[in-house]
């Protein structure tokens, strides 16, 4: 019989088990409806967007290290909340962003929208 697999450090799964174990040793479970884990991933939003207001394509480009490191907070408290929306809705995120990436792909066919950023309802039926 041959050894399970060890699980990645960085798996969905690992970091998904962390944030609920943390809940749960702080009895926040009972707080952390959709509703609100939805709610706080929207303000997470609003807090990266923040770092980027005003800053110019290439500012946003190369952030120094003090801002680039609050940034990577941002997203991690983005990532959290995510991660912990997805474990109460029982939700797969990779299979959500597999299935919406093929999706994205019909919508958007390669070789119709190159370099052309418009929303798929603005090409019309006739792709133009």
């Amino acid at each position: 019989m041959s050894e399970p697999a060890a699980q990645p450090t960085d798996s969905l799964a690992r970091l998904d088990a962390r944030l609920l174990r943390f809940a749960r040793e702080r009895d926040w479970e009972q707080f952390q409806s959709p509703k609100n884990l939805a709610m706080a991933l929207a303000g997470e939003a609003g807090e990266l967007l923040a770092h980027f207001q005003w800053l110019s394509e290439a500012q946003s480009a190369a952030l120094d290290p003090a801002k680039r490191q609050a940034v990577a907070h941002e997203l991690a408290d983005i990532l959290n909340y995510l991660v912990r929306l997805a474990n109460r809705l029982e939700i797969d995120l990779l299979a959500a962003a597999d299935e919406k990436i093929a999706l994205n792909e019909q919508r958007y066919p390669a070789a119709r929208v190159r370099s052309d950023p418009r929303r798929a309802s603005e090409y019309g039926p006739d792709g133009a």
